[in-house]
């Protein structure tokens, strides 16, 4: 992580003036992340109706009704519209939670203005400002330490390390991290996406999206029973027309064929079974933007972390030794986990013993 440097023409004891504090916010913009623009509604709704499945019913219902028949293309429009509500409105009761939730974690900050020591909204920071931080504060912007009192601050949002760091005057702060003992004095050397924490969320917004895999599985499926579909309808088509029916007769035939052949429920069904799992997370306080993350986090079986400290005791123990075709387990002694026995219910051989 690079190291933030000095401002220069900052008196600490008294901080920036309300003025300056003005121009460096229109200059440098607010203390945030950007984020991604916000899909409107009727963009949201309309990519309810992406997919092969989809485009296939719909082109067989568009072609029915163009030919006189009202009966499957009103029952395909109605599947349709349905699943489409159901996914228009799930993500946006996500959305709104997420907003709301957003909203409450605004962060307010202590900083010396013209003098005096004021609180305003995180957003509002400029480089230059004076921050007062204490212990349980999560630091708003990136910046060096002015004046320090026994401090330490929890990094392992940036580097996953769970032990925290011990922090002197002159060194930095970065945003986001959390001060769990001391007080200290902050210099705010930048804000919002010149941060650390901007660096890497810049980074991220260029990951491209990628398909689920359900998405994935049914893409294939619509693939094949298209290719199946235009198959047949070709066949029965050209059969049709050899048979010397009339034109829009056996075009007709063809369209129901297409029709029979693609499941009109499917998308339904999956939308609806996708929807109840996010009801399930939500009952258990998660909050899923995208119905399709509930069929990714359902087919996740194994998380894999290289910080150990993070997600544990930051201790590694030996719990069984293999050599062979054979495994002994190892018991802990106690609470230390350096300690243990081996629980050998036999006389081991001596090339295991000559392992250990």
């Amino acid at each position: 992580m690079a190291v933030p440097e000095p401002v220069a023409s900052v008196a600490p004891v008294s901080g920036l003036t309300s003025a300056q504090a003005a121009e460096r916010l229109a200059l440098d913009g607010p203390n945030a992340l950007a984020e991604a623009p916000g899909r409107p509604a009727w963009r949201r709704f309309v990519d309810q109706f992406r997919g092969v499945l989809v485009l296939i019913l719909a082109a067989a219902a568009v072609v029915a009704a163009l030919l006189g028949d009202l009966k499957d293309p009103i029952v395909i429009a109605a599947v349709l519209v349905l699943n489409g509500i159901l996914g228009y409105v799930q993500e946006g009761r996500a959305e709104h939670a997420l907003s709301a939730l957003k909203s409450m974690l605004s962060l307010q900050v202590k900083v010396r203005r013209d003098g005096h020591t004021v609180e305003i909204p995180a957003e509002d920071l400029v480089v230059g400002d004076v921050v007062l931080l204490e212990a349980g504060d999560r630091v708003p912007a990136d910046g060096r330490i002015v004046h320090a009192s026994a401090v330490s601050a929890d990094e392992s949002m940036l580097t996953g390390e769970s032990l925290p760091v011990d922090k002197d005057a002159a060194e930095p702060l970065y945003m986001n991290t959390v001060l769990v003992r001391g007080r200290a004095e902050l210099e705010v050397t930048a804000t919002g996406m010149a941060t650390e924490v901007g660096r890497i969320a810049g980074m991220l917004a260029t990951d491209v999206r990628r398909a689920t895999p359900l998405e994935l599985q049914l893409h294939t499926v619509g693939t094949r029973l298209a290719m199946v579909a235009g198959v047949a309808v070709t066949i029965v088509f050209a059969l049709a027309m050899a048979r010397g029916e009339a034109f829009a007769d056996a075009l007709l035939e063809s369209v129901a064929l297409a029709v029979a052949a693609v499941p009109e429920g499917l998308p339904a069904v999956v939308t609806v079974t996708l929807a109840v799992g996010v009801h399930q997370m939500a009952k258990r306080n998660a909050i899923v933007k995208r119905l399709a993350s509930v069929e990714t986090l359902g087919a996740t079986t194994v998380i894999c972390s290289d910080k150990t400290g993070t997600l544990t005791r930051n201790r590694m123990t030996v719990v069984a030794v293999r050599h062979g075709d054979r495994t002994v387990p190892v018991s802990a002694v106690g609470d230390d986990p350096t300690a243990g026995r081996l629980d050998l219910d036999d006389d081991p051989p001596p090339s295991l013993i000559a392992a250990l």
